[in-house]
Parts: structure tokens; sequence; C-alpha cells
């Protein structure tokens, strides 16, 4: 098909498989079809494309929406019986618990004459979740058809490789389909082919190549070089716009382009501010030779306690435990540091990355920077937890270890610089505001880091 050939690009050969695999709208097709690939490699589009432009009766469910076995069921039934109903303009609500009442309902629902003649496709986007329901659910739907005696055929889209998403216990083996990854030549195609209509093809070609010249090193995601491709095109434009360039003058619009293309890349799959603010910040920003994070512009809203047990976190990280006695409490004794500075006389903390550390010792840090008395109680505990689930602290072992977990925080200096600043009290002062006395007390390697660190400083402040 013409037509469909310039709706999916680059995918011709999946296409073709896919559309051989389906055959004649009676005939019975494959009783599964497991397509895998990277995340923005074109399964869901393509599947979604094929199955719609070929007017193919079948059922979308992403398995991250229905987390539950009983949404997952109850959404392909009403689904399939809003297909059978599309002419009466209503449907009942179908209701199942299990996956036996669900073959039971299948049957039922594919009776009508509508699907009875032709194959029936469900869909199951991010079929990984799979893995995590009752382990009778996988092997079901991979033989659906032979449980129903019906002409339905199950489509698997996963970012797994099929040897790892294969139950132990041994199933009905599915076809199996590849979806490599965009090539850069792929993506000058896709991209390109998505130019504004007030500019032309080979303007927008130009300005995709210099995109992908810049990113295509650290960023592969389609989807993610299209946002990008769409917030910085303004900025690309502004010397046509104005009359100072014409659109053959590359090496202008390329000067103009290159110093917030560096900051974009800075923030490559985050999201800290929406499109209309980044747009705005670069229109404020006018020093454009200090290229910062997006951590100096804004900050994650958290909870009081939260920004100190993320502080504390990151001190734990880049300081090593036996600094703790020296760092944090008022008496601490003599410093023997003669041997100790010969073997890590260059020894960069903030190169060697974030160290591991146990809960104890982030609460004793944690205690030691908060000015009032804090409780070790269930709330503290619940924040720690939260910081997991955003991120911003890592778990490092089994998720169900109970006897001393260790912890990793992800944070970069940035972002803690930013929380530092909007804790009360605290300001960041430089390492040479201290006297000698104190600054002879410290590690060269440790003043090292602290000159980058100015948050570990200003806590000396208080408690060196």
């Amino acid at each position: 098909m013409p037509h469909l050939e310039n709706m999916v690009l680059c995918r011709e050969s999946q296409v073709s498989t896919l559309q051989s695999l389906f055959g004649e709208r009676h005939h019975f097709s494959f009783a599964s079809i497991f397509i895998y690939g990277h995340t923005a490699s074109g399964k869901t589009y393509v599947t979604q494309t094929l199955l719609k432009t070929l007017e193919l009766p079948h059922v979308f469910v992403n398995c991250v929406e229905c987390f539950t076995l009983r949404l997952l069921l109850e959404q392909i039934l009403n689904r399939l019986n809003r297909l059978n109903s599309s002419g009466d303009g209503h449907s009942t609500q179908i209701t199942c618990d299990t996956f036996n009442d669900f073959v039971r309902l299948f049957k039922q629902v594919t009776k009508a004459k509508s699907l009875e003649d032709q194959t029936v496709y469900i869909v199951l986007d991010k079929a990984e979740y799979l893995r995590d329901m009752e382990a009778n659910i996988l092997p079901g739907f991979l033989r659906l058809q032979e449980l129903t005696h019906r002409n339905v055929t199950v489509i698997f889209l996963s970012e797994i490789v099929w040897e790892k998403f294969r139950p132990n216990t041994g199933c009905f083996e599915p076809f199996v389909l590849y979806f490599p990854d965009y090539s850069i030549g792929n993506l000058q195609k896709i991209l390109s082919h998505d130019h504004p209509p007030e500019y032309s093809a080979d303007f927008y070609a130009a300005y995709i190549n210099i995109l992908l010249g810049v990113f295509y090193t650290v960023c592969r995601d389609l989807k993610e070089l299209r946002h990008l491709a769409v917030l910085n095109f303004p900025k690309y434009c502004e010397p046509v716009v104005k009359g100072e360039a014409s659109e053959r003058d590359t090496r202008k619009l390329w000067r103009n382009i290159e110093p917030h293309l560096k900051k974009a890349m800075q923030t490559v799959y985050l999201r800290e501010i929406s499109s209309s603010q980044w747009e705005k910040l670069q229109k404020d920003d006018t020093d454009l030779g200090q290229l910062k994070g997006l951590s100096a512009y804004t900050h994650v809203e958290l909870p009081y306690y939260s920004k100190f047990i993320l502080i504390a976190a990151y001190l734990a990280s880049y300081n090593p435990a036996r600094t703790d006695k020296r760092f944090f409490l008022k008496h601490h004794g003599k410093i023997k540091k003669t041997n100790f500075l010969k073997k890590h006389e260059k020894t960069s903390n903030h190169l060697l990355g974030p160290k591991l550390f146990p809960l104890d010792r982030l609460l004793a840090i944690l205690y030691s920077i908060v000015d009032s008395r804090v409780a070790p109680t269930a709330n503290i505990f619940s924040q720690i937890s939260s910081l997991v689930t955003l991120q911003l602290l890592t778990l490092v072992g089994h998720d169900d270890q109970l006897d001393g977990p260790k912890y990793k925080c992800t944070v970069s200096l940035d972002f803690i610089r930013a929380i530092a600043r909007i804790v009360e009290g605290c300001r960041a002062v430089p390492v040479r505001a201290f006297g000698a006395s104190t600054q002879a007390a410290l590690h060269p390697a440790f003043v090292t880091d602290m000159e980058q660190m100015d948050i570990s400083v200003s806590f000396l402040v208080k408690w060196g």
C-alpha cells in the first residue's frame, strides 16, 4: 500500500512481515506474536497503524494502565463488546475476575457475526508487566486461540527479549519479531518528514542534521529527539525571522543555535520544567557563556525534612565514613593525617562517584545537620522511601532487605545546591572563608572536594 509506506517510514521489512502473518481476514493467523525492541523503535506505532489501516478488528491495551488482572481482562472484554455494539450505540459492562471466566466470556463476545468470520487481534503493550501477575496469565494468553477455539491472535509488545520473558514452567512459543533501533539515516528521514509547512523541506532537513550531530551520541530515542527538535526550532529560525540571515546561511544559523543546543543536552530525558518555561528561560537568559543545568533555575518541590534527608544522603555518598566525626561533631579530638595525606593526596571523591551508605549513617548525619530535634518516626522513613521512588536515592540490594539497607545518592551537585539554597538558614560559604586552622584540619583531597561542594562547608560553619 503506497499510503501505508508514507505513514510508516523506515520499517518496510517489519510491515511486510506483519502483513504476511495477518494474511486474509478469515484465515487463522499465528496464535501469538511477540514483538520486541528498544523504546521508541516503532513497535506500537507500526502495529496500531497497520491494524487501523487494514481495518482489522483489534483491541489495544496498555499493561501499565491495567495494573491488576481484573482491570486487564475487563478492559479487553469491554472493548471487544463495544466493537460488537458499534451499531447499537450502547454496550453493557462486563465483569471478570479470573482467567477461566475470561475464556468463557471471550467465547460469548466473539459469537457476534461481525467477529466470527475474521481474526480478532488483542494487542498487549508493555507486556513485560504481565510477569508480575499470576503465573497462568502469560501461558493463557499465548494459548488463547487453543483455549477458546476462536480465530484470535494475541500480539505482545515488549522491550525485553523473549529469552528473558519466557516463564520457567514452559509455554507455547510465539512468533518473535525484532524491531532494531533506528539508524542516524532513519532518524534523519523520519524527523525531516515533520517539517512545518511554512518552511522548506531542505531548510528543516538542515536543522535536523545539526540536531542529530549534537544529540545522536547521547540520545537515540526518537520521541526525545522529536521533542528536542520542536523545542529548539524557533531559536534556529530566529535569524531568518528577523531578516539577519537566509535559509541557506547555515554557518550563521549554527552559531545562533549552538549554545542553546548545549543547554538542551544537559536536560535530555528530563522534564523538570514545561516546554513553555524552557522557551521563556531561553529568551530571558542573556549570558550564554555560562551553561548551567536546569537545577540552577528550578528545584523539585520536596517536604521540609526530605530536603535535609537528600542533603544528608549527598554528604554520605561523597564523604568517607571516617570523616563524619571530624565534620559533624564539635569535639572530635586531634586528627592524625600524616600517613593518610601521602596515600590519598590526589583522590577526588567527585570523580570516583557516589558511594554506598547504610541507613543508620544517613540518619546520624541528618540529626547533625537539622537544627531541631528529629525523632526517628515513620514519617522520616516514609520520606526516605519517597525519595527512592522519585529516583533521587537508590536502594542497593533486595527490596525486602530489612537488616541494614544501603542507599546511594543519585542527584548532581547543582541539584543539591538548589535544594540547599531553599532550606531555611543554609547559605553556601566557600572554603576560603574559613581560618587556616579549619582548612588545615581538612585533608587536601577533601578540601578540593569541598571547594566544589558548598553545602558541605555550610554545615561545617556550625559544627566544625
